[in-house]
């Protein structure tokens, strides 16, 4: 076995790394490029679903152009330093007037790109079509039933949870995540208009899809200014060497998730400019809870413990950052868990044999999948954890999978879903630690791991029902996360770093934790 990594220089080292990417809402893109009259190109790692409403999906590539074309409440920019930092944005103010009851100030003169004013009617549109049971994407904290939105007036937008019974705080952080929809659009449904195109308040507009091409122009009607650059065209490639090659040879004007080895050929490239950050992103072997033997707390656990996270990191360099939680050191909430599983055969051995299946004697044949060309090192890490694993008696085979065909397999479905074990990272735009927890470990949700699981449940309804957002961090660090770290519904393996590469032309582009970029600013 490799060395083990001292975590503390290991963060460190990271901290220092990444210290340059803070916050600055007021970023330059520089003027030789904006005068350039070129688009930016971006080529992003993963594909497409081909449904643009935003509520329809979890794929992290239409996060990101909606990032460029829709507004915000708010945005949050999730610091190391400063995770619960808030920036307003479409909001001006946003307070609690009790427990249950939020209010939120708009901003004036904002337009959608079809030119509908932006106003409360589209607040509380959003709010409720965002909260529907049947869409796929429900990151509020209770259906649509359990909220009352009032709009008092061409300004201001009251969320009263009463009929939920729990706390209006829970909105301050999820503001920064559902992107604001038109109510217009959304009256139509959800084969309507939010199905065919973005319209949003951004400072892009959406223009056409050709094929893999997501084609974005400056909104001359943006609140803050037009862009100086004229547009940006987003589009599919799914190979990281294809990405780069393309960076390097001006075909691209930015790439996202560079392999380590790619950081380090391209550092010493005078026309090619590196930003790396702590992302929200954890990655995840997800296991399928729904079906055995992972069904079984003791094999889930047994599985955690045959895992050394340190190798990962070794295998990782700059792509991972360590972590021993299930969110990200961004999200509200994060401490390192006291009884987060640590690499121990002897505990593996132990719970195997507990469980019936001594040495792995017993256990079926076990896949595990993943993905390649999206995230950093999936193939390479892959191989270890399926090693580590197959020395401690399971019977595992890896299953390397393109983004696309990996995507279609991810999610829990009757009988559990495909394969044993799914590697997957979870990126949301929030410090908002449910967008993690209770997406995938509350039995009402069964996102990838199906886990149905009283106790887990009960925790996770306490921590979103704590009166003050102080109570609620006590809750989580106390209560929520170690019993999860009690059952591992799934293992986190470490923080992803995001790592991007871009013309150096293009210096100052500020880029968020979750990989959406801020492009409406110019020299």
């Amino acid at each position: 076995m490799a060395k083990t990594i001292d975590r503390r220089r290991f963060l460190q080292a990271s901290a220092a790394a990444v210290g340059f990417a803070q916050i600055n809402p007021d970023f330059l893109i520089s003027s030789a490029f904006a005068q350039s009259g070129k688009p930016l190109v971006f080529l992003s790692a993963e594909n497409i679903t081909g449904n643009w409403d935003p509520t329809a999906h979890t794929t992290l590539s239409q996060k990101n152009i909606e990032g460029f074309v829709m507004g915000f409440l708010t945005r949050t920019p999730m610091t190391l330093d400063d995770p619960g930092k808030v920036v307003y944005e479409l909001a001006t103010d946003i307070k609690l007037l009790d427990p249950h009851r939020l209010q939120i100030k708009l901003r004036k003169g904002v337009h959608f790109h079809d030119g509908k004013p932006f106003g409360p009617e589209d607040v509380k549109a959003t709010f409720e079509y965002g909260a529907g049971k049947d869409r796929p994407a429900q990151w509020y904290p209770g259906p649509t039933e359990t909220l009352t939105i009032t709009t008092p007036d061409d300004e201001t937008v009251i969320v009263d949870t009463s009929k939920g019974g729990y706390p209006a705080h829970l909105f301050i952080f999820l503001a920064s995540f559902l992107p604001m929809m038109s109510a217009k659009d959304i009256a139509e449904g959800p084969g309507g208009a939010l199905t065919r195109r973005l319209n949003g308040t951004g400072p892009f507009r959406f223009v056409e899809q050709r094929g893999n091409d997501t084609v974005l122009a400056a909104y001359d009607g943006y609140f803050r200014g037009k862009p100086g650059i004229p547009g940006i065209n987003f589009t599919f490639t799914g190979d990281s060497t294809t990405r780069m090659l393309s960076l390097m040879n001006g075909q691209a004007s930015i790439v996202e998730r560079l392999e380590p080895e790619q950081v380090e050929t391209v550092k010493g490239n005078p026309k090619i400019a590196i930003n790396e950050v702590v992302s929200v992103e954890n990655k995840y072997l997800w296991f399928r809870c729904s079906k055995p033997p992972f069904n079984d707390v003791r094999v889930r656990m047994a599985a955690c413990h045959s895992i050394d996270r340190a190798m990962l990191l070794e295998i990782l360099g700059a792509a991972g950052h360590a972590s021993a939680n299930f969110i990200s050191p961004v999200k509200f909430g994060y401490i390192d868990l006291k009884n987060y599983p640590a690499y121990d055969p002897a505990k593996a051995q132990a719970l195997l044999a507990e469980a019936g299946f001594p040495k792995g004697k017993g256990l079926p044949p076990l896949e595990y999948i993943t993905s390649v060309g999206f995230y950093p090192k999936t193939k390479e890490y892959g191989e270890v954890i399926t090693a580590m694993l197959n020395e401690q008696g399971f019977p595992v085979s890896l299953t390397v999978l393109e983004p696309a065909a990996w995507n279609e397999r991810l999610y829990h479905r009757p009988g559990g879903g495909p394969g044993h074990m799914v590697d997957c990272g979870w990126s949301t735009g929030s410090p908002e630690p449910d967008l993690v927890l209770r997406t995938h470990f509350h039995s009402s949700s069964h996102r990838i791991t199906g886990i149905e699981d009283a106790e887990i449940d009960a925790s996770l309804d306490k921590e979103r029902a704590a009166p003050t957002l102080e109570e609620r961090k006590a809750v989580l660090q106390n209560e929520t996360m170690p019993l999860l770290a009690a059952k591992m519904p799934a293992l986190s393996l470490f923080t992803s770093v995001m790592i991007h590469a871009m013309q150096r032309e293009l210096k100052g582009l500020y880029i968020y934790p979750d990989g959406s970029i801020d492009a409406s600013k110019t020299a």
